[in-house]
């Protein structure tokens, strides 16, 4: 399985960085994909993840890589879907924001799982809500910070699309992606993490 995400990885990585549309909105929608790899890589034989984690965090790195490629509000996929059911804006960046609240959910979950960190499984899953906030918010703040450093890459990071409300849909996306995880992927994460001997 390492290869098999390794090459998927790397082919996404590669595709996406060749004459992307914003080169600087590229370097920082990758950034977190290219970090995220590397602490895999150097965690890999001291503190192994389940197939199920690895692959989610792959899924995100793949999306990631996409808007840095085209920019979020660009995605063909989300030109497509707001044509055909009528839309306003590209929401491929609500998939992101989905994303975002999901996959980390499962991250956060097997980490605090693994390491005996609550007690109580709902003070564990109201911990991974909150957590999953917390990261939102904080990514909404990175790209208010970026909004204000630079207006050349302002537009094609924030993706707003002229949608006053689109940090408090962005972070409404990441708790639904939380919820979601935790109600439907939990009691496959459980087997896993025993078939593993994680727990």
């Amino acid at each position: 399985m390492r290869l098999v995400w390794i090459s998927i990885f790397t082919m996404v990585l590669i595709w996406s960085g060749i004459a992307p549309k914003d080169f600087m909105t590229w370097c920082l929608e990758v950034f977190p994909a290219v970090i995220g790899a590397s602490v895999l890589w150097f965690t890999r034989e001291r503190f192994p993840l389940t197939s199920l984690v690895y692959v989610l965090i792959l899924i995100h790195c793949v999306i990631l890589m996409v808007g840095g490629h085209y920019t979020y509000a660009e995605v063909p996929v989300g030109d497509w879907l707001r044509d055909a059911f009528d839309g306003t804006r590209n929401n491929y960046d609500k998939l992101g924001h989905f994303a975002q609240g999901f996959i980390p959910a499962m991250i956060a979950r097997e980490l605090v799982i693994r390491l005996q960190v609550f007690n109580s499984a709902r003070w564990r899953d109201f911990f991974i809500v909150c957590f999953c906030l917390g990261f939102s918010a904080f990514y909404e703040l990175i790209e208010w910070w970026v909004a204000l450093l630079s207006d050349e890459a302002a537009d094609s990071f924030l993706g707003t699309q002229g949608y006053i409300w689109d940090t408090q849909s962005d972070m409404g996306m990441a708790l639904l992606g939380t919820i979601i995880a935790l109600a439907v992927l939990s009691k496959f994460h459980d087997r896993q993490m025993r078939e593993r001997g994680f727990v």
